[in-house]
């Protein structure tokens, strides 16, 4: 993810920022803050659990086709018929048509399908899946959901954000984060097809995980979350904040709680995303904004406007051929690209026909 926490009550700012942040920064950081970690986790465990819950996890969106793959065949519901797919290996493939569905090249007169394997999962793309998945036509796609248990689904996405080899306690924090964030949010308001993305546009979900210190982490964390006003919160996370963390409101200008305000956090010094330099063309940025339905001619100067409390470019100013643009620079960072551009801490210039950064951690930097 660039992700999310629960409980009751309020973190201070202090606790919440500066010892989680050091404990999910790596192995290095970690041993002045076990005992803090531990009086955390048992003043959370005193808190009431979520129950039973699943999830909607959005894997493709638009896809054109899918196949998917079972050792022990797969049970295929559409229109209310249930149909097996017997044999030890079985291969089934999904697309769109201009009716509804093509499975395995027939044609079914409906625009969801449901695909789950006798024992439990599915294969997709050489990923095992828990759960179900479901098949919805959307346009001129397909919308290819995973719909899983809580927990499952939390043991798919604490190896995708965090080393597994990372300390023990480290992996709990990452645990309960990985599951407040989903329980966040399923429960936002216009969600109709799926609950959460399976990219860091939410947080990365791998499937099925049988690492073992993963396993333990995510049992041993069982329905904890971070809650505020009894609800979960939304529990940022990030990779490398390279300083101080960062404002919500600063990247969403809807979230601003009290328990996401920035503070120092000293402790990724040795993060290889630390301090980072690229450049990029200025022919690319002018058709990358076009293409985000920014106006923009040919580019002539981009001078920084604003920064954030912690030193982050809020905002910049783009004079060009057809006037002048005023951007966010998390606008600016997402029509570059997250990876390109890996946070909004940096310094530029213009040289040329190109555009230098050289710019301090990675993520959006709020939260841990």
């Amino acid at each position: 993810m660039d992700m999310q926490e629960t409980g009751t009550g309020n973190f201070s700012a202090e606790l919440n920022g500066q010892a989680f942040c050091s404990l999910l920064r790596g192995k290095a950081s970690l041993s002045p803050w076990i005992g803090v970690l531990a009086v955390v986790l048992v003043w959370i465990a005193s808190i009431p659990v979520v129950s039973a819950e699943t999830i909607r996890v959005a894997l493709q969106q638009q896809a054109e086709s899918i196949t998917l793959t079972s050792l022990h065949g797969l049970l295929i519901t559409s229109n209310g018929d249930e149909k097996l797919a017997d044999g030890r290996s079985v291969r089934i493939s999904v697309s769109a048509s201009s009716s509804g569905l093509m499975i395995d090249g027939r044609q079914v007169r409906s625009d969801r399908a449901e695909l789950r394997g006798r024992n439990g999962e599915v294969v997709l793309n050489g990923v095992t899946l828990p759960g179900r998945v479901i098949v919805k036509r959307q346009n001129n796609g397909m919308l290819v959901v995973n719909e899983l248990d809580l927990e499952e689904y939390v043991k798919g996405v604490v190896p995708a954000e965090m080393n597994p080899a990372w300390h023990p306690e480290a992996l709990k924090v990452q645990a309960i984060a990985a599951r407040t964030y989903a329980l966040y949010q399923m429960r936002q308001v216009g969600k109709k097809d799926f609950d959460i993305l399976s990219s860091t546009k939410d947080q990365v979900y791998q499937g099925r995980s049988s690492n073992a210190a993963v396993l333990r982490a995510v049992e041993q964390t069982r329905n904890l979350i971070v809650t505020y006003g009894e609800l979960p919160i939304f529990a940022a996370y990030h990779s490398t904040a390279a300083g101080p963390t960062e404002d919500a409101m600063y990247v969403w200008s809807s979230v601003d709680v009290p328990y996401l305000k920035g503070v120092e956090c000293p402790f990724d010094i040795n993060s290889p995303h630390y301090q980072w330099r690229t450049d990029v063309s200025l022919s690319l940025l002018e058709g990358r904004l076009r293409e985000e339905g920014f106006p923009v001619g040919v580019i002539a100067s981009i001078d920084p406007m604003s920064y954030t409390r912690s030193g982050r470019v809020a905002q910049i100013r783009i004079l060009h051929s057809d006037g002048e643009l005023f951007l966010r620079g998390e606008d600016l960072r997402r029509t570059v690209g997250y990876v390109t551009l890996a946070s909004t801490m940096f310094d530029f210039e213009l040289t040329g026909l190109r555009i230098q950064f050289t710019g301090r951690g990675a993520g959006h930097g709020v939260g841990l």
